[in-house]
Parts: structure tokens; C-alpha cells; sequence
């Protein structure tokens, strides 16, 4: 089992995660991020490349997909919180979201595309 992020290793490695919007969930202790994309074909698709990534490495998120937004979070369960495999996976599933937009504000209420669009 991998082990928990030690406190020099999350100000280390949490900070930069940040900077491209990745929070850090003090009370799950997890990483979260929001990304909208331009249509549900494109979050599909980011979301089937994040699972093959996931099967490769053995761990995989817990995510939610409604329309064009995908909200993700990565912990590791059997640790019972951050290691190493959640800040690396961080890394390697931002090269597959392109040009998507990142709801940096957590609480904010998240709107997808269908939920924006006048009716």
C-alpha cells in the first residue's frame, strides 16, 4: 500500500496542482477538480481516456459526469487519503482535458451547458 503524503510533500506537491485548479479537500482528504467542456461528446471522451489511464494504473477516480461537466476527485481509498498515485494521476489526466475550462471556485454551484442555455 502506498503511503500517505507527508506534510513537506503536500507543500510541495500540492501547491502547483492548485495553480491548474485542483483543490485539496481537507475533509476527504482528496484532490477535486471541475472541468466544463464544450459539449458532452468531448467530456465522453476525456472521461474514456481517463479510464483506460485509470485501468493501466490501477487506480481510479470518483467522478461525475452531468452533460459537459466532469467533477472529479482522486484519494487513495486504502490509504485513507493522499499519496503519490493521486498527484501523479492529477498530472498525467490534465494532458487529456485540451482546452476545457476549469471551475477553479469549488463552491460554487456547478451549471452544465444544458442548464445555461435559454430555453
Amino acid at each position: 500500500m502506498p503511503d500517505l503524503l507527508t506534510a513537506a510533500e503536500r507543500e510541495a506537491l500540492l501547491p502547483p496542482l492548485g495553480e491548474t485548479g485542483w483543490g485539496a479537500d481537507p475533509a476527504t482528504d482528496s484532490l477535486r477538480k471541475i472541468w466544463k467542456f464544450r459539449s458532452f461528446s468531448e467530456a465522453w471522451a476525456f472521461m474514456s481516456r481517463v479510464a483506460l489511464l485509470a485501468e493501466k494504473r490501477n487506480h481510479h477516480p470518483d467522478w461525475r459526469n452531468v452533460y459537459n461537466v466532469v467533477d472529479l476527485r482522486l484519494t487513495t481509498h486504502d490509504a485513507g487519503g493522499l499519496t503519490r498515485l493521486d498527484t501523479d494521476m492529477a498530472v498525467a489526466i490534465d494532458r487529456y482535458a485540451g482546452a476545457a475550462e476549469v471551475q477553479r471556485d469549488q463552491t460554487e454551484e456547478i451549471r452544465c451547458l444544458c442548464q445555461a442555455r435559454p430555453r
